[in-house]
């Protein structure tokens, strides 16, 4: 029986080792998270709790706006830590010196959760839960409109789903990028564009934020969602009608916390961060608003039946080794890739992709060699990506996106120059699936 937050605060006195000395402190934390108050709230009161006289004042942005909020803040610091899901977003932040070492207190935390590193080698940020990334559904829509249960990305791309999927901008949302990055380093470039494409084709939505797309499942307003997995496990915890799967091509990877460099109060923040690494801390994780996994494995003795454990489940063991340093020294092409072939040309993808699924259906019932294939170069011409792996890793590359006036002008030229790829092959392909039609008729 998982305890209530009010009853984890209350037994953190016990069991969290730097009380002690956090009872000695007073002031103010101050943390700079993406994460929605469904999650920090619980915390916060545990904390809170735990260590009188010293107060978590909580200040929500997006993971891009948040790194960048740090680095425009850098000469006056006006935040002690930065805490989100994306461990790229600290690799940038410890790259650019904005985050100070610290060696927790916590005791019985592992290397690994599956086959990724916990913490930074270095200790610069540290992991406090795991999040793995998939799809959630309204079994009730499902059942209302008699679609199917997905269990793989490429499910998500066939006729049945279109219009039926939601998932947030990865220019908007870290764990939505990473989402993005473990799909393209699991399948590869090229193959990996092509499924989130054809993907895309049947989104009914893109949100803004990664929390609008679990709100819009939960609600009936869609029927299947992209999300990271506590979407999921907290909307089921509160009793909403929906199911999740992990793909077979997907990552675990820890949500993390780092002090940022001359923290106004450093002490608090270390505070903060032992207890949020503390069994109390770790045990609040288990309420139903938040639903995350511990990176202690001694905490599962404490949650509900059927919580999925990363230490001892096998799938976790299998799934894709994500590579944060790929994913960081491409973050903001592989966004901004996104943003100029799908999110700002979602109408015309889509309107290709609904195409495609009507020429489908009538081969299907009588099949013409001819009228398939100039389906097959639709498909290619919507899957074809402007630049290759390696161009998007490139330093020329790269460099437009870095700021700066000269390197502004550059970026805007290469996003032309993407969006007009996309918006020329979605329009050839609208022609090649016209004529497929008449031959299928």
């Amino acid at each position: 029986m998982i305890r209530s937050a009010a009853l984890a605060a209350t037994l953190a006195l016990a069991s969290f080792t730097a009380v002690p000395a956090a009872l000695a402190q007073s002031g103010t934390v101050t943390v700079v998270t993406s994460f929605s108050k469904d999650v920090t709230d619980p915390i916060k009161a545990a904390f809170e709790k735990a260590t009188p006289g010293v107060v978590l004042d909580v200040q929500n942005r997006n993971t891009n706006a948040g790194v960048k909020y740090l680095d425009e803040t850098r000469s006056n610091p006006q935040a002690d830590l930065f805490w989100a899901s994306a461990p790229d977003a600290f690799e940038v932040l410890k790259s650019k010196n904005l985050l100070q070492k610290f060696t927790p207190t916590a005791e019985g935390i592992p290397d690994k959760i599956g086959a990724y590193p916990i913490n930074d080698p270095d200790g610069y940020y540290f992991g406090f839960a795991a999040s793995g990334y998939g799809i959630m559904w309204n079994t009730r829509y499902v059942d209302a409109n008699e679609l199917p249960s997905p269990k793989e990305w490429g499910d998500l791309a066939t006729a049945p789903y279109y219009d039926h999927v939601a998932m947030a901008s990865p220019s908007r949302s870290g764990t939505t990028h990473l989402t993005i990055e473990t799909i393209l380093q699991g399948e590869g470039w090229d193959k990996g564009w092509r499924t989130i494409k054809e993907m895309a084709g049947n989104f009914q939505t893109i949100t803004d934020r990664s929390f609008g797309v679990p709100e819009a499942v939960n609600s009936g307003q869609v029927g299947y969602g992209i999300v990271i997995d506590f979407f999921a496990f907290s909307a089921q915890g509160s009793g909403f009608p929906v199911k999740f799967v992990y793909p077979t091509v997907t990552t675990v990877v820890p949500a993390n916390i780092g002090i940022v460099a001359d923290a106004p109060n450093a002490e608090n923040a270390k505070t903060f961060i032992n207890f949020l690494l503390s069994p109390a801390g770790q045990e609040v994780l288990l309420e139903p608003s938040i639903r995350r996994l511990p990176v202690n494995p001694a905490v599962y003795a404490k949650a509900p039946e059927g919580y999925p454990n990363p230490f001892t489940d096998p799938r976790f063991k299998a799934m894709t080794m994500f590579d944060v340093a790929k994913s960081g020294q491409r973050s903001a092409v592989v966004d901004t890739l996104f943003d100029q072939m799908i999110s700002f040309q979602l109408d015309d993808l889509k309107a290709a992709t609904k195409a495609i699924h009507e020429v489908d259906a009538k081969l299907a019932a009588k099949d013409n060699a001819q009228a398939r294939a100039l389906i097959e170069d639709a498909r290619a011409l919507i899957a074809a990506v402007p630049v290759t792996e390696e161009e998007a890793s490139s330093e020329a590359v790269r460099a437009a996106f870095s700021g700066g006036k000269q390197k502004g002008a550059r970026q805007a030229e290469i996003e032309q120059q993407w969006a007009t790829f996309a918006r020329d092959n979605y329009a050839k392909a609208r022609a090649k699936v016209a004529e497929a039609a008449k031959l299928a008729n």
